[in-house]
């Protein structure tokens, strides 16, 4: 599948509608600083510094398919309390219709919360009760998905084991789904699949992939697809299934079709760094959808599904992707790397939320040298993302004179994404980079040959508490003496 042809995908995800339905809670990520053991029990002390909340389980579906671009509906049920509430708003503000949502009376919502030291979970606190669905409940629900099948490109069931999907709900919306002509992805907890006959695809992760087959599987050992493409084929028959697709977190994802002229394949994981899990699940689930959704065939899908979950796994917390991103990760792309100041801002609030250290250099860089390799190189070791300021093309000719720059600012924010040690490159038109930071706020910000006398930039990060690396200068190199040389 070609660059240009994943694009178009990614391009028409703002044209599909798609309708998920799941176990809705509240994600609550409380953050700290943990240096000591606690006298009174060996577990550490946390000193709080903030707290967040946000839509999880399948919200967290919600977030991902919004985040792509997808026209979003969401059906569920949740507790008549301020948590139930507040996930209503939380999905009224990412766009989402959640008309379809539930209030009931004496039933408690969800929330899971997770204290956090740095990049590591101290503990998690859930606080649930089962749902049990009154009769005319279920006949609601299945009366407004009817209403709105016939304006839905394809269905998502999330189905987090919390008592929504049950033997009477759960087999009805997918008759329903059948009958209309809609395809529907279940994103299995329970190990028995009864309730999932006449599912499009059923997605489980390998455990529980383990658990409805009754084998234990390790991807790491010889025979591995094989056995698991016969044991899948055997679920996907027994319970009327068209496919699977198992997760397998690191070694990436199986593709196991119930037809046995159509033919299995194993992908693997697209994330080069796996810094947490939480919510990747449910961003392959959003990404399929959205892909199907708009034309993709399943093999196509199920790798933009996977390129999806490899960049969530490099994120902090339960985390989203955006179709910027997507791109940015495809071969031979960098526009989406290039940013104006106002999305850098956004993607730096974004980042910080995730627990990343961000990281700022600036200059014009017009000819690259060693001395900019080094210092690049030197920038990203001291954070986790490091952005570029870059000097737009009317900002070097002032600085520099009529005859600079040599290269253009999209030639030159181009061959910068394409340095390995290079996250984002930020064009600002300003004649300094101070405006800039004051958008950023970087955590550490490094330059070569400038003491902090002579650099209001790092003195600007120190004054709110960052920090500035004076880097080292390579001797030896520089724009101007390069063209000097050719002149």
């Amino acid at each position: 599948m070609s660059t240009k042809q994943i694009n178009s995908f990614i391009d028409a995800f703002s044209q599909t509608s798609l309708l998920c339905i799941g176990d809705m809670m509240m994600d609550v990520f409380v953050y700290g600083k943990s240096s000591r053991l606690s006298p009174e029990a060996p577990v550490p002390v946390m000193v709080q510094e903030r707290e967040t909340r946000m839509l999880g389980g399948a919200g967290n579906v919600v977030t991902n398919l919004c985040k792509l671009g997808c026209r979003t509906m969401f059906a569920g049920v949740v507790g008549d309390d301020a948590d139930g509430r507040l996930l209503a708003e939380y999905m009224q503000e990412l766009g989402a219709d959640a008309s379809l949502l539930h209030f009931v009376a004496g039933y408690s919502t969800a929330v899971k919360t997770r204290f956090c030291s740095g990049a590591h979970h101290l503990l998690r606190v859930d606080r649930e009760t089962r749902l049990h669905l009154p009769g005319e409940l279920v006949e609601d629900i299945l009366e407004q998905v009817e209403q709105r099948l016939s304006s839905t490109d394809l269905v998502l069931l999330s189905d987090y084991g919390k008592g929504l999907f049950d033997e009477r709900l759960t087999p009805a919306l997918i008759t329903l789904c059948n009958k209309y002509g809609v395809r529907v992805i279940v994103d299995p907890k329970r190990s028995d699949y009864t309730i999932y006959k006449g599912a499009t695809l059923v997605k489980p992760n390998l455990k529980e992939f383990s658990e409805a087959t009754g084998k234990q599987f390790d991807p790491a050992t010889p025979g591995f697809f094989g056995e698991a493409v016969d044991a899948g084929r055997k679920l996907c028959k027994r319970f009327g299934i068209s496919n699977l697709l198992v997760t397998l977190s690191e070694h990436g994802m199986i593709f196991i079709p119930a037809a046995d002229q159509e033919t299995p394949f194993i992908i693997p994981t697209e994330a080069l760094e796996v810094f947490d899990v939480s919510g990747a699940g449910d961003t392959s689930l959003a990404a399929l959808g959205a892909a199907l959704a708009a034309g993709a065939r399943m093999d196509q899908a199920i790798r933009i599904a996977n390129k999806a979950s490899g960049i969530v796994v490099g994120k902090f917390g339960t985390a989203s992707v955006t179709p910027e991103e997507l791109k940015a990760e495809l071969p031979g792309s960098t526009s989406s790397r290039i940013l104006t100041p106002e999305q850098a801002q956004k993607l730096v609030h974004t980042l910080r939320e995730q627990g990343k250290c961000i990281g700022f250099t600036n200059g014009c860089f017009d000819l690259l040298h060693p001395g900019h390799l080094q210092s690049f190189a030197l920038a990203r070791q001291a954070c986790d993302v490091l952005f570029v300021g870059l000097n737009s093309d009317a900002s070097v000719r002032r600085l520099k004179g009529p005859t600079r720059p040599i290269n253009t600012e999209q030639s030159r924010a181009a061959l910068l994404c394409g340095l390995k040690h290079v996250d984002y490159v930020v064009i600002f038109d300003d004649d300094t980079a101070l405006p800039l930071i004051e958008r950023l706020r970087p955590d550490v910000i490094a330059k070569e040959g400038y003491p902090l006398d002579r650099w209001p930039e790092g003195r600007a990060v120190i004054a709110y508490g960052g920090r500035a690396l004076e880097l080292p200068r390579l001797e030896g190199f520089s724009t101007t003496s390069i063209i000097g040389k050719l002149s």
